[in-house]
């Protein structure tokens, strides 16, 4: 038999040391996709990558805000009464109806004069 020249055995033991790695790669990506799957990760990975960009964008937004909002408190002052203003439209538009109604009845009973107890349609002997 034939002696195989030493470059040929360094390569032959290099490839069986990387493919030793690459076998307990495989096993351990095995063992991992068996506790969470590819589903899940892809799932996991897009909604963190998403939460980050909503989570910077919202905090360069809150930045501007500031510095817009230190410039023109009386606006934001306005904009926040009006917003409230018109969640709570429907206690305030109920509470001034209670208020007119009140008001309409107090009216009432001071501009009705009294009506006399006599009957108002004809009586037996009236000749009509």
């Amino acid at each position: 038999m034939t002696r195989l020249p030493d470059r040929f055995i360094e390569d032959r033991q290099l490839r069986d040391s990387a493919r030793a790695v690459l076998t307990e790669d495989i096993d351990r990506l095995r063992d991992s996709l068996a506790e969470q799957g590819i589903a899940s990760r892809v799932s996991t990975g897009v909604t963190s990558t998403i939460s980050g960009h909503i989570r910077s964008g919202a905090r360069d937004v809150l930045a501007e805000a500031r510095v817009q909002a230190g410039a023109r408190k009386g606006l934001i002052a306005g904009i926040i009464a009006a917003i409230v203003l018109f969640l709570a439209r429907g206690p305030i538009l109920e509470w001034i109806e209670e208020l007119l109604e009140s008001d309409f009845e107090d009216d009432d009973e001071l501009t009705t004069p009294e009506a006399p107890n006599t009957p108002a349609g004809p009586s037996e002997g009236d000749p009509a």
